[in-house]
């Protein structure tokens, strides 16, 4: 496809079927925190999803992402197990982390999914490593999430000069949700936006409609050529609007009006694409059995969380602990008062059970 390119009529019927399936999996699994199921917090990125949709649609198994707290649309679009991510968030065994991180922190290295977390600003930062590893091995490139709230921590604009003194194969993507928790960006962030910060570091920024996956997967597309050609970094930053609270406990006092909120939601990017593919001749109900396809994988991967073991102390015990030494050639008893001796995982654990048993 020719560089910033509309989408063909295939890569269209992806991205909805992608955008579906973001959405479904966390309009579940808010009902599924609401009843307690989730373990922890988790933070819902419905309203957003044609971002993570058109971003990834250019990406190969090769290529890799940073993701941020509000992160599941990212590691679905770019290939993650359902499976695994519905478990990780229902604490069971088989999740991503044995069920021992939650939301933030889901990782498939075998994907290209570095991982989340939940430090405000940190994926710049990490993805400038991964990036400058990118560049030596010569084999793929990478693209980093961050929030308009992240946009102004300071790594993030460290890691936008060393990315492009050094050229780095790698595109800044903004999702620009016009808060950052609860503090609107006109008040917190000065200037015209934030794409035109790029200038500053000598790198392409450009401004799009977040919640238009097409302009947004043309968009993507020459930034996707340009880090692939060894011309360096973009900068994207894609307008667009989160639904729902800034995390699913929903325990903050109102701070967007009504008016504001159903403005947004008639720019639903769902209902806009799929609007589009109807007027090009798509018929309504093939476009309805995406969302039955995705409904019905979202519910197998509910069945098996909970059918799934939860983790226990023997998870545990090594996940919290550093590794025990190597045997040394000629063993040697240290002494109970030696300050390197370490009780084994195994005593470890016994004692942590004997203690909650207690």
């Amino acid at each position: 496809m020719p560089d910033g390119a509309a989408p063909a009529a295939r890569d269209r019927l992806a991205l909805l079927r992608t955008m579906l399936r973001v959405r479904r999996f966390d309009e579940r699994v808010i009902e599924l925190f609401l009843a307690g199921e989730v373990k922890g917090t988790a933070h819902s990125c419905v309203g957003q999803e044609a971002i993570a949709a058109a971003a990834c649609a250019h990406l190969t198994l090769r290529d890799w992402i940073i993701t941020h707290h509000r992160g599941h649309g990212h590691c679905i679009a770019k290939g993650a197990s359902m499976d695994r991510m519905m478990a990780e968030l229902m604490g069971r065994a088989t999740g991503y982390c044995g069920g021992l991180g939650g939301s933030m922190h889901i990782a498939d290295l075998s994907i290209g999914v570095l991982g989340a977390n939940g430090v405000v600003g940190a994926g710049p930062g990490i993805g400038i490593g991964a990036a400058l590893a990118s560049q030596l091995q010569g084999d793929n490139i990478g693209v980093v999430f961050f929030g308009d709230g992240a946009a102004n921590e300071g790594i993030v604009h460290e890691a936008l000069n060393v990315a492009s003194l050094w050229r780095l194969p790698v595109v800044f993507l903004c999702e620009n949700n016009r808060y950052g928790l609860s503090t609107a960006q006109s008040e917190s962030t000065a200037g015209p936006g934030l794409a035109a910060r790029a200038a500053a570091y000598a790198m392409p920024g450009e401004r799009v409609d977040g919640n238009d996956a097409r302009a947004l997967h043309a968009t993507v597309a020459r930034a996707v050529a340009r880090a692939r050609n060894g011309e360096g970094p973009s900068f994207i930053e894609a307008e667009t609007y989160r639904w729902g609270d800034h995390s699913m406990r929903a325990n903050l006092p109102r701070y967007r009006t009504e008016e504001e909120e159903f403005r947004w939601r008639e720019r639903d990017p769902i209902a806009r694409e799929r609007a589009a593919l109807i007027a090009e001749g798509h018929e309504p109900a093939d476009l309805d059995a995406l969302l039955d396809d995705a409904e019905a994988e979202i519910e197998r991967a509910v069945e098996a969380a909970r059918q799934a073991r939860e983790p226990d102390w023997s998870v545990l015990a090594p996940a919290v602990t550093p590794p025990l030494p190597a045997a040394p050639n000629a063993p040697r008893r240290a002494s109970a008062s030696s300050p390197t001796s370490r009780p084994s995982t195994k005593r470890c654990t016994a004692r942590w059970t004997a203690t909650v048993a207690s």
